[in-house]
């Protein structure tokens, strides 16, 4: 393998001179024939070969470079642009950083293979950038290592672009840098980049460092063994940061714990009739409407009012006070305790308020109702709703605790939330959710910070019926009644 290496060499310096003296009759200098040295059997002239270096196959004064997104590879003909290193008018070196790009499968960073002034940017930030299409416009300098190359044979400019432009390209966390010709003679001679010692710029691995390497594999490994003692004192390296270990398979558990079966119920009982009653809900075209109550007056009635009710052997929430306040409400407001059919042509507005609670139990949600609470005392409704709890839990609810509502709430509350979107049960028109009452600091009339006690409340109603300012009057007159229970008293009947 070394040999066919060695030879390509031998083969490439022929061709090299071979094209140097097909020049040599342009050469308009007067010299001697002496001073030239015999080349395979043709005369090359010494200030011929002077020439020679310093010939370039294009301007390179300030040449204007589309530089463009070479293959990625994997299939990805496009990628999003995530960010830019460089704007307009920064300059840049060979190798250089030049923009962030990502795909569906990797993050690349793409550098500069052209040393000069960024005079264009052809994506913005997030912007979808095509595979083989100008990313920058870059205006070169006269000693840019991407336009100072020997006029090589066509066929030899299209394989080093290709492979300078591919390796402009590193993938996060990979750590050798070499053109795609170096990788193929390394994978020809079976010899790892990683044990080969780096002499190009940026750790770049040149030709030379595999040819080094081939005539004696031994000086890769001593000169990494050697390199911390080559550096000088005075020369600070930083260190580089280790790159992030990414595992590229799933983790396993350590201890296997027994995993049950899928299995399918068929939907029944309460479930089913809630199937059948959201799926109707959805039809209903819904506006939602949130405030907050201060209840720290309503907090201290009823710490005074449930040592009597505890007498009596009735568990006493804030939910009677708050359903005979929202009855006092929709006095006012007749049209959220109503009705309407399934095509909404006609409202029916009810005379009685049977308000229903949202009920929590194994079976699924029940909205069992409180009937003519504008009929029945705080007291009473206590005691109603300590009835359909009990039964709730139990499973014992009726048909007629069922059925008949004018009216929802739901106390989430109960459970530890604040705000809710309610859905509301058809053929009602609106609902209302309770959040908990929770002690938050606000402002008073003088502008002090004081203690209150704040629930949150969600109003969902029927848009095709309800007007949003309709159920903000009424919010705002349920709240008059919560924060003040005086008014309650006042308005009683």
């Amino acid at each position: 393998m070394a040999s066919t290496a060695l030879r390509r060499l031998k083969w490439e310096k022929f061709r090299f001179l071979n094209n140097l003296s097909k020049r040599k009759n342009n050469c308009n200098q007067n010299h001697t024939r002496t001073i030239c040295q015999r080349k395979t059997n043709q005369y090359i002239c010494h200030s011929q070969l002077v020439c020679c270096r310093t010939f370039h196959s294009s301007p390179v004064c300030h040449e204007l470079v589309q530089f463009k997104l070479a293959d990625i590879g994997e299939g990805i003909r496009e990628v999003q642009l995530k960010e830019w290193f460089v704007k307009v008018g920064d300059h840049v070196s060979q190798f250089d950083s030049i923009c962030e790009v990502q795909s569906d499968k990797a993050t690349v960073t793409i550098t500069s293979r052209y040393k000069g002034i960024i005079s264009k940017l052809y994506y913005d930030v997030e912007d979808i950038a095509l595979v083989s299409k100008p990313l920058v416009d870059i205006e070169t300098d006269a000693d840019s290592p991407g336009t100072t190359q020997s006029s090589p044979s066509s066929s030899e400019v299209s394989s080093s672009s290709s492979d300078d432009e591919h390796s402009m390209q590193r993938i996060r966390g990979r750590k050798v840098l070499a053109t795609p010709a170096v990788r193929r003679l390394a994978m020809e001679n079976k010899i790892k980049l990683s044990d080969v010692e780096a002499t190009g710029k940026d750790g770049r691995i040149l030709k030379d460092d595999i040819l080094k390497y081939m005539e004696d594999p031994s000086v890769g490994k001593q000169a990494k063994s050697r390199a911390p003692l080559a550096t000088p004192p005075s020369v600070t390296v930083e260190p580089s940061k280790p790159a992030p270990v990414v595992s590229t398979t799933p983790i396993q558990p350590q201890i296997t714990l027994p995993v049950g079966k899928d299995y399918t119920e068929k939907i029944k009982g309460m479930r089913k009739a809630m199937v059948k009653t959201m799926t109707e809900a959805n039809n209903i075209p819904t506006f939602g409407y949130d405030d907050e109550f201060d209840m720290s007056a309503l907090v201290e009635l009823r710490s005074k009012v449930k040592a009597i009710t505890d007498e009596k052997g009735v568990k006493f929430s804030y939910m009677p006070i708050i359903m005979k306040a929202v009855s006092m409400a929709l006095t006012e407001f007749p049209m959220l305790n109503a009705s309407v059919d399934k095509s909404c042509e006609n409202i029916t507005y009810k005379a009685v308020h049977n308000i229903g609670i949202a009920m929590d139990t194994q079976d699924g949600l029940i909205v069992p109702n409180v009937k003519n609470v504008q009929s029945l005392s705080i007291f009473e409704l206590a005691a109603e709703l300590n009835r359909l709890q009990s039964l709730g839990l139990a499973g014992k609810l009726g048909t007629s605790d069922l059925s008949g509502g004018t009216f929802s709430l739901s106390n989430i509350g109960a459970i530890g939330g604040t705000y809710a979107r309610p859905v509301i049960l058809p053929p009602e028109v609106s609902i209302g959710a309770l959040g908990k009452i929770q002690a938050l600091p606000r402002y008073d009339n003088d502008g002090n910070i004081v203690k209150k006690n704040i629930m949150c409340v969600s109003w969902s109603a029927d848009h095709r019926v309800i007007e949003g300012a309709y159920m903000a009057r009424f919010s705002n007159l349920l709240k008059s009644f919560l924060e003040n229970p005086g008014l309650i008293m006042l308005y009683l009947r």
